[in-house]
């Protein structure tokens, strides 16, 4: 859910997409650049659990916290394969949102990283860019004004994403072996 969707009623149709597909999507918290709070709402209202791995606090992509209390916490691989092969067996039809915080060594203060929206966001405004191409512009903007930071973040927390992933897949295996 983006940031205005109030007047763009800008919402991914992934979201939509991950409420009707039995999948397991293991992802830093939803990107800093969106409007975590609805976003997380709209995933309740969709029916999509939100596991926190190993945390209370909901990340956000860059950030290890968002202020944002995780609804749920798990804290193994185990476990989540466990809730995830329960809620299939339930008949629930769509998929789990496992929220892995990044690695503490490449995390960015939540105040930097907000610093580097608001300025990414005027930019945006400024140049007239909006719809799909809002996403890349701003991401885009953000390397450049964290100088790296955030792409260094960006590909410690998708490294981090497909250890759990696998961790999580090994489980899920085990439970039917």
């Amino acid at each position: 859910v983006h940031r205005g969707v109030v007047d763009s009623m800008d919402i991914s149709a992934d979201l939509e997409e991950l409420s009707r597909t039995p999948i397991a999507v293991i992802c830093a918290g939803a990107k800093a650049i969106l409007d975590l709070p609805r976003t997380f709402e709209y995933l309740e209202t969709k029916g999509v659990p939100v596991i926190a791995h190993k945390t209370d606090d909901l990340p956000g992509f860059y950030m290890r916290a968002t202020g944002l209390p995780a609804p749920m916490r798990l804290d193994t691989p185990a476990e989540i394969a466990v809730l995830a092969s329960r809620h299939w067996a339930l008949g629930l039809s769509g998929g789990l949102l496992i929220a892995n915080p990044p690695p503490e060594h490449t995390a960015m203060n939540r105040a930097d990283v907000e610093h580097a929206i608001g300025l990414a966001m005027e930019a945006a405004r400024g140049a007239n860019i909006s719809g799909a191409a809002l996403t890349p512009f701003l991401l885009d903007h953000m390397t450049r004004i964290t100088e790296g930071r955030s792409l260094e973040a960006n590909v410690a927390l998708i490294l981090n994403n497909a250890k759990l992933g696998g961790e999580i897949a090994c489980a899920f295996a085990a439970l039917s072996a």
